[in-house]
């Protein structure tokens, strides 16, 4: 079967061509036009993927992408008419995929979507095995999962390859443009600060359930590195 692609966007001219190009790539397109017809589209069946314009009739874009993340589980790609990087960074730390700005080439909207599926499907490699057993974190690649201290996380795509690269080798350090390269579809098009961003939101949910203690470290100058050290506790309890 056709990857079924739901594109919300609300200017016939942009939403025709994009569904040509789609289709013309081997996608199965459905297009609406607002984001009440996005939830009913999602309420009637799965999707591979969404591309989903920020500026809509009826709703944010970054609202409706809250909305939409409680009814599917599909990665996102952003629409945006803006350029700014505040708009970009906003984007990626709510857990969106990709992005693109408005002007775009169609062409390249459809090989981003087929980046971001290929990544999403895309088998692990030795070197970002299971952590050993005792450790506090547990990755299951099956389901795309990751438990920390018996906790299941709530990750965006990009969270739980930061996670999963960071913590199959405790104590190795990456640089930016390490993990730009083997968790981003389009490294080059990306932002030593979209690293950043994604560490900043991954710290916190972490925090959130082992708040005393620290699980990515930042070896300034150099890059990220997960903890070789934390006990098997997640305070300091027998």
């Amino acid at each position: 079967m056709k990857p079924r692609i739901l594109v919300v966007e609300d200017e016939p001219g942009i939403a025709d061509t994009i569904r040509y190009a789609l289709a013309t790539d081997g996608f199965d397109p459905v297009v609406c036009g607002t984001g009440a017809e996005a939830l009913a589209k999602l309420a009637d069946g799965a999707v591979s993927l969404v591309v989903l314009d920020v500026g809509l009739p009826d709703v944010n874009g970054f609202e409706l992408f809250k909305r939409m993340h409680a009814l599917t589980g599909a990665p996102v790609i952003f629409l945006t008419a803006r350029s700014d990087e505040i708009d970009r960074v906003a984007g990626l730390e709510m857990g969106a995929d990709d992005y693109m700005a408005k002007p775009f080439s169609p062409r390249e909207l459809a090989a981003r979507v087929r980046a971001v599926l290929r990544r999403v499907h895309r088998e692990s490699t030795p070197e970002e095995s299971v952590p050993s057993a005792g450790t506090p974190i547990a990755i299951d690649e099956e389901r795309r999962r990751i438990r920390y201290y018996g906790r299941v996380l709530e990750l965006s795509r990009y969270e739980y390859g930061l996670l999963k690269t960071l913590a199959a080798r405790p104590g190795r350090v990456y640089s930016r443009d390490e993990l730009l390269e083997r968790v981003w579809d389009a490294p080059g098009e990306s932002l030593d600060r979209t690293v950043d961003a994604h560490i900043k939101t991954l710290r916190a949910k972490l925090h959130a359930i082992a708040p005393a203690r620290e699980p990515i470290r930042t070896h300034r100058g150099i890059g990220y590195a997960f903890a070789d050290d934390l006990p098997p506790t997640p305070a300091d309890e027998p």
